[in-house]
């Protein structure tokens, strides 16, 4: 006798990761899953309904969820059956790049709002039925940013930082129970949400910043980073893919980065423990070497890098 199909509950579904996680869980030609894709703005779903397809309405669902609001918890919760989830995927989220002095506290505060506090009070609300029930899955959409900081993405980073550290502390404890965290750790993403931040923060005034700071973020920072997306970012499909699989797994991983492409970067962190090593490079490399930034990015996104991560 088959399994039951087990419910997935996706947040941040409009666009990019979620979306096209949502629709590749609710196409397993195995019908494993029951996925409940949420998003804030449900005037945004059109795109989502038009992927999923026949899928809609058999092995997916879409809900209204603001990961910001008790209230909108609780309430997308009580529209699943008994209220139980087998499979939490926390992938709602925002970003925040710029100078530091330019950034609103408001701002940053809602930066953790979503990417901390939000994964946070979705988990506060599953994990007491995945307790009970003494098993589950929590996966996050964390980011390369968790493990290493990136100049002008001081907040967005600060933010993975500690959803790393929260999950993985909080992991120890549930694996008594038999609940399993995953943090996969995307590299740089193409999106169509990305692409319009890199736009409109180009423009951006920031008021309160220097003159010398803002000419470093327009002219040396902003040309890096979209040399970077160009050469070393992967799609959503491609990110699903590997979170498709981190589900699937008998044994799901703590930790699964997505690209080998970016592994070069990351690695500086990892060969000096005192982190001066990655800090002088990448100083070197953004400020006083930017020709051969872009060099190496180019060289990055050669075929040698083109493999992702898959779990095995």
């Amino acid at each position: 006798m088959a399994d039951p199909p087990r419910t997935v509950l996706i947040s941040g579904c409009s666009s990019g990761i979620g979306l096209e996680l949502a629709v590749q869980l609710a196409h397993d030609p195995r019908q494993r899953y029951h996925v409940v894709a949420t998003m804030r703005d449900l005037g945004k779903k059109g795109t989502l309904e038009a992927a999923a397809g026949e899928a809609l309405g058999q092995t997916l669902t879409v809900a209204q969820l603001d990961v910001s609001s008790d209230e909108s918890v609780a309430q997308c919760l009580s529209c699943i059956q008994g209220g139980e989830v087998d499979v939490l995927v926390n992938n709602a989220g925002v970003g925040l790049v710029g100078p530091l002095e330019g950034l609103s506290l408001a701002a940053m505060q809602n930066v953790f709002d979503t990417n901390f506090f939000g994964a946070v009070r979705l988990v506060k609300a599953v994990l007491p039925g995945m307790k009970r029930r003494r098993q589950g899955h929590i996966v996050v959409v964390s980011s390369v940013m968790g493990l290493q900081g990136v100049v002008f993405n001081e907040v967005y980073a600060a933010s993975k930082f500690a959803v790393e550290g929260f999950f993985e502390s909080l992991a120890v404890q549930l694996l008594q129970f038999n609940i399993f965290i995953s943090l996969v750790e995307p590299g740089p993403v193409i999106t169509e949400f990305e692409g319009k931040l890199l736009e409109q923060v180009s423009t951006a005034e920031f008021p309160g910043t220097d003159p010398d700071t803002l000419s470093y973020f327009r002219d040396l920072y902003l040309p890096a980073s979209r040399e970077l997306f160009h050469n070393v970012g992967q799609s959503p499909q491609d990110v699903a893919k590997v979170i498709v699989k981190v589900i699937g797994s008998a044994r799901p991983p703590l930790r699964r980065q997505t690209n080998t492409r970016y592994a070069p970067l990351a690695a500086l962190k990892a060969m000096d423990p005192s982190g001066s090593l990655h800090v002088r490079t990448s100083h070197r490399l953004l400020f006083r070497w930017p020709r051969l930034l872009n060099l190496g990015l180019r060289c990055l996104a050669c075929s040698c890098f083109r493999t992702p991560v898959w779990p095995r």
